[in-house]
């Protein structure tokens, strides 16, 4: 197993990093740039036109890494279909954002339909049709859990789905959301190797294809994932942590998701209590921090170096 995991590595490292240099230039020609908030940071202002969308690269490097694995380990296709499933709705909002010129893309209830049937389909597997079942690992105890299903159908819900709109929020600066979740999909597959679990391959091939993204990803960026890679991110997280009967570590290793996801709920309820005060300088969180004085690429290593350490932290937890 740790032989094909390194091999799905270097393949989705590989097939993205040859696809990008190509990949660009035809988003550049088919004006796939992307639109800068005017009420952001202005120094973003500048990166208005970046071409986007550019998560259709790595999933392409994600399915070649992987894909060759199947036949030996089955377990790998639902963490696929969850990652292509969100990218898919991730896809439709850009295509409407960017083609269409629909400024806000797919409208929200449309846009949480589509993951509401995506983690449905996905719960309905677990309860079914997976070894993992209902069961979670909790933490530093070597408990496992076996969820009652009337809690668990919930609990995938909101795991699911704050693991996917938190990674969408972690999108917003240069190769942040690629750095942070290369490290997360780092996490996973080691401990899939560790528990003999057959999603290795294709936590390994998540892995290899962000770096070869990384490598257009990094400041100042060429490319952009758009909400095609960041939705399809979050996919894989929460189904490789499902899979792994693991989801209340993502509280742990995708820490910087869920504090981009809830500095935004407190900007939102504190601005409305208030008559319009801020609780940050900017939310997602990210921005508070740039608005306060770090550069673009301090945050991301910082935030990318916090998740390493709580990675520990969470191998730690897998006692």
């Amino acid at each position: 197993m740790i032989t094909d995991s390194i091999l799905a590595l270097l393949a989705g490292f590989a097939v993205t990093a040859a696809i990008c240099p190509f990949a660009i230039p035809f988003l550049h020609k088919l004006k796939f740039g992307q639109q800068i908030r005017e009420e952001g940071p202005q120094a973003h202002l500048k990166k208005a036109g970046t071409p986007t969308m550019g998560g259709i690269a790595f999933l392409t490097g994600i399915l070649v890494g992987g894909l060759i694995f199947v036949p030996r380990y089955p377990e790998i296709l639902p963490v696929f279909l969850m990652t292509l499933g969100f990218g898919l709705v991730g896809f439709l909002d850009d295509f409407l954002k960017i083609v269409k010129k629909q400024s806000e893309g797919l409208d929200p209830k449309q846009k949480l339909a589509g993951q509401i049937v995506i983690t449905l389909a996905f719960c309905i597997y677990l309860i079914f049709f997976s070894e993992a079942g209902t069961s979670m690992i909790i933490p530093f105890t070597g408990y496992v859990w076996k969820v009652p299903v009337i809690l668990f159908v919930p609990a995938v819900f909101l795991i699911v789905l704050g693991t996917d709109n938190g990674t969408n929020f972690t999108d917003g600066l240069d190769g942040l959301c690629s750095s942070v979740t290369t490290v997360t999909a780092a996490f996973f597959a080691v401990a899939a190797i560790r528990f003999g679990s057959g999603i290795a391959p294709v936590c390994a091939a998540v892995c290899g294809a962000l770096m070869g993204f990384l490598l257009f990803n990094v400041y100042p960026a060429k490319v952009f994932m758009g909400d095609t890679g960041s939705l399809a991110l979050g996919g894989f997280v929460a189904s490789a942590a499902f899979m792994l009967q693991m989801p209340i570590f993502i509280a742990i290793v995708g820490f910087i998701y869920l504090i981009e996801v809830v500095s935004v709920m407190i900007q939102v309820v504190y601005f409305k209590k208030t008559g319009g005060k801020r609780f940050f300088r900017m939310a997602p969180i990210h921005h508070h921090f740039e608005l306060g004085g770090w550069s673009e690429t301090r945050v991301v290593a910082v935030f990318t170096i916090v998740t390493a350490l709580l990675c520990l932290i969470g191998w730690l937890g897998l006692r």
